[in-house]
């Protein structure tokens, strides 16, 4: 068997082909099919095989988000010392998947109807949970529901890889804006 004949039967890496999508579109939302194969190295016709068209392509990168955000909510360490703290390493630890979380934020479809993915709801759990944590200390705001501080945190992690994205803000800053911005909110206080 020649050389090229191997490489042809060599199996397409599916989690290659699914972060090259995931980078490709991070970038550009609109990419097509074929700018999708293109980034990844392989034929419309091999990505056909692999995710049924844009819909399948989604959904497959919605499971590689929820898995990557399941990795970051353990990473953070939710329930170690002030909610505070927790808050900012989470969103530390959701930087690499900030752009990808963000992609998937503006696919309405995924969030629509009864075929909503259960592990969106398993996060924003954890996430409540966390906030909850910071009100019962005293810590946080008791009159902004942990459910609203949750969606508020996925807009502005959205938001921050989007301006790091096109160049507007520091990714050295990523982490800083976002939590003194859900943590301080946006009123100046006065010094005691």
């Amino acid at each position: 068997m020649s050389h090229m004949a191997y490489a042809c039967l060599m199996a397409v890496d599916p989690d290659h082909v699914l972060r090259s999508a995931a980078a490709l579109l991070t970038r550009k939302s609109t990419a097509t099919m074929d700018e999708v194969a293109k980034a990844a190295g392989i034929s419309r016709a091999t990505l056909h095989r692999h995710f049924a068209g844009r819909d399948a392509l989604v959904r497959a990168l919605e499971t590689l988000c929820i898995a990557e955000c399941k990795a970051a909510l353990d990473a953070a360490r939710l329930d170690e010392g002030t909610a505070s703290e927790a808050v900012r390493r989470l969103v530390g630890a959701a930087e690499p998947a900030a752009g990808l979380l963000a992609f998937l934020y503006t696919e309405n479809q995924l969030f629509e109807g009864e075929e909503q993915n259960a592990g969106w709801s398993l996060i924003d759990d954890r996430i409540s949970a966390l906030f909850r944590r910071g009100q019962l200390s005293g810590e946080f705001r008791i009159d902004l529901t942990p459910a609203w501080l949750t969606e508020a945190l996925y807009g502005l992690i959205a938001s921050g890889a989007w301006m790091v994205r096109s160049g507007k803000g520091a990714p050295k800053d990523f982490q800083h804006m976002i939590v003194e911005l859900l943590l301080g909110g946006a009123l100046r206080r006065e010094e005691s």
